[in-house]
């Protein structure tokens, strides 16, 4: 097979990026990358997700994990997806204060963007209303900010609760992770966006 691009893209965040709940343990990360291989592309794809991960978690990991995968002389990329983990409650109180987490994700995108191209998709829906509603003012926030940042933003938590399978699985499987079902939703989202196709052109 003839490849059409070669690159190595870091997929960095939380549990909805690992996939978990998948049991076919592929995630929207596994899936968008199978697509772009399956088209001829020969992509090295690292799954950085890790579950509970807040902002606070990833800005302090992320760089060191990056660069030991992402060498200079690669075609380096990074995706980023977080935030859900920020407004969850822990006690009384939000894991992540909304002010920390936008300066958090300003320094990580900044950051990240002097070194590769990068591409950062909002965070999906949970099963909890409650959780949702702060979640969809910081994902409104995150897009402004990755407009001000001219990093590539793309809000999911409209289209994945409108289509009903995300969330119904998301219910019944632990409250926050869908099955195989919704992540193939979210791979196609970001499967169909122009920010990841021109990855790829």
């Amino acid at each position: 097979m003839l490849f059409m691009k070669t690159m190595r893209i870091c997929f960095v965040g939380d549990s909805f990026v690992n996939g978990t709940g998948d049991a076919e343990c592929l995630g929207w990360t596994g899936r968008v990358c199978a697509e772009a291989c399956g088209q001829g592309h020969d992509v090295t794809y690292y799954n950085l997700g890790v579950r509970r991960d807040t902002t606070d978690d990833i800005l302090a990991r992320w760089r060191a994990e990056v660069e030991r995968r992402l060498p200079a002389t690669a075609e380096r990329r990074i995706v980023f997806s977080f935030g859900v983990n920020d407004v969850s409650v822990e006690g009384d109180e939000v894991r992540v204060p909304r002010e920390r987490s936008l300066a958090n994700a300003r320094s990580i995108l900044s950051e990240a963007a002097g070194i590769c191209p990068v591409l950062m998709v909002g965070p999906p829906p949970t099963a909890d209303d409650e959780i949702n509603g702060r979640a969809a003012k910081l994902d409104a926030e995150f897009s402004g900010l990755c407009e001000e940042l001219n990093v590539p933003y793309l809000p999911v938590t409209e289209s994945l609760a409108r289509s009903g399978v995300w969330t119904a699985e998301a219910r019944e499987n632990d409250g926050s992770h869908p099955r195989s079902g919704g992540y193939a939703e979210l791979a196609t989202l970001v499967d169909n966006w122009w920010a990841w196709k021109a990855w790829f052109d």
